[in-house]
């Protein structure tokens, strides 16, 4: 295999649409992955059907250190450009709330589709190979694996981060990228479920199950999709897109009924019903149990006829702006991504080349560009993938 213009290491999203790219401009390209399946990542999301990419994409859906890096990708590969893809290999989709395109079928079209366009450009795919040393070799570089090395012009790190490592996840691509000097931002798993302290968590057990549209804020963001109480904290699109911008020791607020003016409601139904009780009046907005729970949590107790304005105020704040503090999260074991990554001031955007090491690019999930819950992770890995193909 010394014959080989360019190593991708890691066939998930990024590394196949690398690979592709690189492969149709005539190049050499041996695609390497250490699972014995491609694209296990992309089989497992979108509960199996793959929500793989959102018609909204936009810089703003993404965190980094750099805002402004994820542009050119983006700019240059768009959703549309992936919509013609798979509209052309006749798999059929649908649109999802917010833009979120899925698979009618199944997660597994698009790793077919991938795979047959590797085929088609002439990847060499090598399964269950792992990439050991990693060192510069005349204009190029020595990839060793298990079976020997490989000798290549240009090497493309597509391991992606640290979240769900039962299925093979590692810091590969930051340790690599640290032995060649770049640095790295923190990382931390993102769009991941909230866990609560034991108090806290003995007020919302029994609330465990339910489901609730809400408006959950942080640190001045702010995101309106539904949340799911668990065993163990809080879940669910809001809460996991949130997750991305909390931080231990800050509160959460959740307005648990979007919309809707709850103290001119319950000064109404004061008047018209006021022989109910508060959590009555409540569940016409929110479910049952949730009304129960707020009521039990703002003391409230009695008549909705018998409150007074004031004592209305504090049970609509209870439903408006309620305030907890998360202890912690699931952590890596369920994150989606991992937020932070290899620092975009050592990367070409237009290339996503190491600036101080000619022939070394970083792209996908290990790049500090993390998307927002709904197909734009997927987005930035077609975009990061296609914008290395294009250069290595």
């Amino acid at each position: 295999m010394n014959d080989i213009d360019v190593v991708v290491a890691g066939a998930g999203a990024a590394g196949m649409m690398c690979a592709i790219e690189a492969g149709k401009r005539g190049r050499r390209v041996a695609l390497l992955e250490h699972n014995n399946a491609p694209g296990e990542k992309i089989r497992i999301s979108g509960g199996g059907r793959c929500n793989f990419t959102n018609r909204h994409t936009a810089p703003a859906n993404f965190i980094s250190g750099n805002p402004h890096f994820c542009k050119s990708a983006l700019k240059r590969y768009t959703p549309a450009d992936f919509i013609a893809k798979v509209d052309a290999k006749g798999i059929t989709w649908f649109e999802k709330s917010l833009g979120q395109l899925f698979c009618h079928q199944s997660a597994t079209q698009i790793v077919a589709m991938l795979m047959d366009e590797c085929r088609d450009a002439s990847v060499e795919l090598h399964l269950e190979t792992s990439v050991g040393r990693i060192e510069p070799h005349g204009d190029g570089w020595r990839v060793h694996i298990e079976s020997g090395f490989i000798d290549c012009a240009s090497l493309v790190i597509a391991t992606g981060g640290k979240s769900i490592p039962k299925m093979g996840a590692t810091d590969f691509a930051f340790r690599t990228a640290e032995q060649f000097g770049l640095k790295i931002v923190e990382t931390r798993p993102a769009l991941v479920p909230l866990t609560f302290a034991p108090d806290l968590l003995e007020q919302t057990k029994p609330l465990s199950g339910i489901s609730a549209e809400a408006i959950v804020s942080c640190r001045s963001k702010s995101f309106r999709e539904a949340m799911l109480f668990t065993h163990r904290g809080i879940s669910g699109p809001s809460i996991l897109q949130i997750s991305s911008y909390w931080r231990e020791g800050d509160e959460i607020e959740i307005d648990l009924a979007p919309g809707i003016d709850i103290y001119e409601t319950l000064r109404a139904a004061r008047q018209s019903t006021g022989k109910i009780a508060p959590h009555t009046a409540l569940s016409e907005f929110i479910s049952k149990r949730l009304a129960e729970s707020v009521a039990l949590r703002a003391g409230v107790k009695g008549k909705l006829g018998e409150f007074s304005d004031a004592r209305l105020k504090s049970l609509s704040s209870a439903v408006k702006h309620w305030r907890l503090k998360p202890v912690g999260s699931e952590g890596y074991r369920t994150a989606e991504v991992t937020l932070g990554g290899i620092d975009t001031d050592g990367l070409s955007s237009k290339t996503m080349e190491a600036r101080s090491r000619p022939g070394l690019y970083f792209i996908g999930e290990a790049v500090d560009v993390t998307g927002w819950l709904g197909g734009y992770n997927f987005q930035w890995a077609w975009a990061s993938g296609w914008a290395a193909g294009q250069a290595v």
